[in-house]
């Protein structure tokens, strides 16, 4: 039985939550404390914490939590309170910035032609926000309106992408140790299950092609997030990072 760090056991409790007040409040707290697509009113600053402690189901919260104690806690007890705290949300972080790019990577060439073409940025949101086009509009601005409606209204929620880190984080300090999905019961050493779990979150980014999560699952944030916990565990564990700086 793998014993629950305090860091790791306060992190659950607050996504549980968050979670039953999800529940509660339904699309309210999604509108609050989900993040939107920045260009979406909906989108507030805060977002870009409170999305961390935000699921979709329970499914999506149990997976999470379960992976937060079964590989959080080793990492907490290597690293010690603050300095988990601060791979754990650097991670979010790098999860936020990953996924958002590949957002407005999507984005921007679909609308930079929408304004080119003739329509002002007033008139593409109205015709987002009502979900109608405006008169005159030619078919191939309704399908560059088609191609960002779905980016407009994306929102993005879950520990997916901070708990990535800790699972990178985890493979630099065991990088023997074997792992194994429920779904592929074969045990494969954390420095190439690790890698081979982001490689299939990139192809599943691009291709649409979803492999062991839901289809509509922000693959680049999981890339993000286990990349940033990668590095900075990295970096950690080969300059003897003075962990009494952190106490």
């Amino acid at each position: 039985m793998i014993r629950i760090t305090d860091t790791v056991k306060h992190l659950i409790i607050i996504n549980v939550l968050f979670f039953v007040a999800t529940q509660l409040y339904g699309d309210q707290m999604y509108q609050w404390f989900a993040l939107w697509f920045p260009k979406n009113d909906n989108f507030q600053i805060w977002q870009i914490i409170t999305h961390m402690f935000m699921h979709g189901g329970v499914m999506h919260i149990l997976f999470n939590m379960l992976a937060l104690w079964m590989f959080g806690s080793a990492v907490e007890t290597y690293l010690g309170k603050k300095q988990f705290l601060f791979l754990y949300f650097s991670a979010g972080l790098g999860a936020v910035l990953f996924q958002l790019g590949y957002y407005y990577f999507n984005f921007l060439p679909a609308y930079t032609e929408l304004v080119s073409s003739g329509l002002s940025s007033d008139q593409i949101r109205q015709m987002l926000t009502s979900n109608q086009v405006i008169e005159g509009i030619s078919n191939a601005q309704r399908l560059q309106l088609q191609e960002i409606y779905p980016i407009y209204y994306a929102s993005m929620v879950g520990a997916s992408g901070c708990i990535m880190g800790v699972l990178a984080a985890f493979g630099v300090m065991n990088p023997d140790a074997r792992l194994m999905m429920i779904f592929l019961p074969i045990p494969i050493k954390a420095k190439y299950f690790i890698p081979g779990i982001i490689l299939l979150d990139v192809v599943s980014a691009f291709t649409g092609q979803s492999f062991f999560s839901p289809s509509n699952t922000a693959y680049m944030a999981h890339v993000g997030g286990a990349l940033i916990g990668f590095i900075m565990m990295w970096y950690w564990k080969n300059n003897s990072f003075n962990k009494n700086r952190w106490n």
